[in-house]
């Protein structure tokens, strides 16, 4: 096939898939939209890349363009950040409450802007500090959504919707685009992602996302419709673990199986019957893996099992070196300045790579905003496992992947980094934000997330959020098929 045909019966599917998907919420609101917009740019790439601003740079000029940025992609970020707060402030969001239930982020979103202070170059932390602050931003715009977790389902579709099937295109058809060559693996498959383990990623959250939804809608898989979404969801899913076989990454790979494995047990009779012990085994699991791959050296013994050699590809002697480069051990050198100047001249040359990031998430965090930091972050994902344990008895449905996301991000930024803007990091949020909601607001469709097979009303407590704190007020009826909205 051509591939400028091919690109246009792309988009003519896609189109027609918006408009007539099965799974289609007609009370979700447009201003999601924004959202998915930029969702979809942090899953693929920048706006400039896509328009060849940065064509022609050499790895002389790279570290130059890291510092300097790029005014397209700013004036796209500011753009969405005041379309965000400005639909917020139309929706009367209660930003008082939000700072209040989301203590540890702040104090981590906070400490980063300080940062900037004692950053040897504090303009380019500042920049950074304020492209990554539309997160904050846009998941609330999601989260305070009239029915939040259609909303949540939605952005997820929506941003697979448009580039799992542009991936494939791209790597088959405009492979120019969809491909490229490193030092280290030869020809690499990245599809609308600027690397492997970018693809990889986005393969990684879209199948937790589609394994997830065909799991709690496959009770009522004799409804119609529900038939429907469930065809579309293995479709999607079939085409997430092609790309996932393309891309190679051996992080995204192993985090799917982790993701996968958390859902099934919360799901099934283990995580009802034993709650008490699902609570302590993931982040016991975590905790063991850790001891064991930098105590007994257990990385150098699973790499081999995933298609990578003992030393990580070079990860072990990346982060020999960093750690050699002393840096503040308490305040770091600034908002994502490490990899900047003096310090990524010398670690190039250390290293004889051009790598721009630590390839551990947690080393990245004590590089640029040292110990403290790394224990606000910690706090924070703490505070966000109480909260999504919360759900675990009314909503183990959601809870379900909610704790597979947290799993996975732990485990995911042992080898890569992703505790910044990052389609992780990201999805993430969609879970752990505790976000208020106006008092009179009502989700009656929450009750779809009810895995007692029951009809559940609920009710709204005062000043409780929007998605963790409901309680069960009556239960109506007993109802095989899938919950429409009031």
């Amino acid at each position: 096939m051509d591939p400028f045909v091919a690109l246009c019966v792309w988009l003519i599917l896609l189109l027609a898939l918006l408009c007539l998907d099965p799974a289609k919420d007609s009370g979700i609101s447009f201003a999601l939209w924004i959202p998915v917009i930029w969702m979809t740019i942090v899953a693929s790439r920048l706006p400039s890349i896509w328009l060849n601003y940065t064509a022609g740079y050499t790895a002389g000029t790279m570290a130059q363009a890291l510092e300097d940025g790029n005014l397209l992609d700013r004036t796209i970020s500011i753009v969405l950040i005041l379309l965000a707060v400005g639909i917020l402030t139309s929706r009367s969001f209660q930003w008082g409450d939000f700072l209040r239930r989301n203590i540890a982020l702040i104090a981590l979103i906070f400490f980063g802007l300080l940062s900037v202070l004692w950053s040897d170059f504090p303009l380019v932390a500042f920049k950074r500090w304020f492209r990554d602050l539309a997160m904050y931003f846009m998941i609330p715009v999601v989260l305070c959504d009239p029915h939040p977790l259609e909303a949540v389902r939605t952005l997820l579709r929506r941003v697979s919707y448009m580039l799992l099937p542009l991936s494939l295109l791209l790597i088959k058809y405009y492979p120019a685009i969809g491909t490229h060559y490193t030092v280290w693996g030869g020809r690499e498959c990245t599809g609308v992602a600027t690397s492997k383990n970018g693809l990889g990623v986005l393969c990684l959250v879209s199948g937790l996302f589609f394994f997830w939804d065909t799991l709690t809608r496959w009770s009522a898989r004799k409804e119609w419709r529900t038939r429907k979404i469930i065809a579309v969801n293995l479709a999607f899913l079939a085409m997430t673990l092609r790309l996932l076989y393309l891309a190679q990454s051996a992080t995204s790979n192993s985090c799917f199986v982790i993701g996968c494995a958390v859902i099934l047990i919360v799901q099934g009779g283990i995580g009802k019957r034993h709650p008490v012990f699902l609570r302590v085994l993931l982040p016991l699991s975590f905790l063991v893996y850790a001891i064991l791959a930098y105590s007994f050296n257990l990385n150098s013994q699973l790499a081999p099992m995933v298609g990578r050699n003992s030393d990580l590809t070079n990860r072990t002697f990346m982060w020999s070196v960093l750690l050699d480069m002393h840096t503040n051990p308490l305040f770091g050198v600034g908002y994502q300045c490490f990899f900047l100047g003096d310090h990524l001249q010398l670690f190039w040359q250390r290293f004889g790579g051009k790598v721009t990031e630590a390839h551990n998430g947690y080393l990245g965090v004590y590089l640029n905003l040292g110990l403290i930091g790394l224990f606000v972050l910690i706090a924070f994902l703490v505070g966000s496992y109480r909260t999504i344990l919360k759900r675990l008895k009314p909503f183990s449905s959601f809870a379900s992947l909610s704790l597979a996301i947290w799993t996975v991000v732990l485990f995911y930024n042992v080898t890569e980094e992703a505790m910044k803007l990052h389609l992780i990091w990201v999805t993430f949020l969609l879970v752990a934000i505790n976000v208020p909601v106006r008092d009179e607001q009502r989700i009656p469709d929450l009750a779809k997330f009810d895995n007692l097979g029951a009809v559940t009303k609920f009710t709204r407590l005062p000043q409780e959020t929007g998605v963790a704190q409901l309680r069960r007020s009556s239960i109506v009826g007993k109802q095989n098929h899938v919950l429409r909205r009031d």
